[in-house]
């Protein structure tokens, strides 16, 4: 052990009973050797961010993955796929989005040279040949979702005057703003022409 670590508390044990634990002892820690794995695992809290986009508590991640075991541990790579929604970030609408996300994991053997040289923060532990796949999961979903989703790429907006989505607006569509400095020469303007109109052509001066 490097005279720089500090001898690292046992693991707790890993509960059989969750989905997101994965039984390894198949494997033999023989290099080489491999087996895949296709699971549905719920989502008990919400992933993501709340109000901007979410993977919904109640709904589930699909697993295709790969375990393979090498010298230093089981190695884990794959695909974590769910179904996001949330709201667009210019126009406000709901938005549904499919979300697929590539995995690599080392999960260390205790006792190799990975696990002495490393922290378990950096890199994750078998415990009892098992490994538990929910942190790295949560963490590589998390930071695949958009933190500016959109409807669409070419998404306007709403405008800014009136809140209406572009989209829906016919074209040409604006708010004439005029300077306060002028605001009272464009009324008079306006009263004199309507003025003007009221008395009518041919009147006599």
């Amino acid at each position: 052990m490097s005279e720089n670590k500090s001898p690292q508390a046992r693991p707790a044990q890993l509960d059989d009973r969750s989905p997101w634990v994965l039984d390894t002892r198949e494997l033999g820690r023989h290099a080489g050797l491999s087996k895949a794995v296709q699971r549905t695992v719920p989502v008990e809290t919400a992933l993501g961010v709340p109000d901007v986009i979410t993977i919904d508590a109640g709904s589930s991640l699909e697993l295709d993955l790969t375990l393979e075991s090498v010298v230093e541990g089981v190695y884990v790579s794959g695909t974590a796929s769910a179904v996001a929604t949330g709201h667009c970030s210019r126009c406000l609408d709901p938005i549904t989005e499919d979300v697929e996300v590539d995995l690599t994991e080392l999960f260390a053997y205790p006792g190799s040279a990975t696990e002495e040289t490393t922290d378990e923060d950096e890199i994750p532990r078998l415990v009892d040949d098992r490994i538990d796949l929910e942190p790295t999961v949560r963490d590589a979903v998390v930071l695949a979702l958009p933190l500016a989703p959109l409807c669409t790429e070419d998404c306007q907006g709403l405008c800014t005057e009136c809140g209406v989505k572009w989209a829906d607006l016919p074209p040409g569509h604006g708010h004439e703003k005029i300077d306060p400095r002028w605001a009272a020469l464009v009324d008079r303007f306006d009263t004199e022409t309507g003025d003007d109109q009221a008395d009518g052509p041919g009147k006599q001066a």
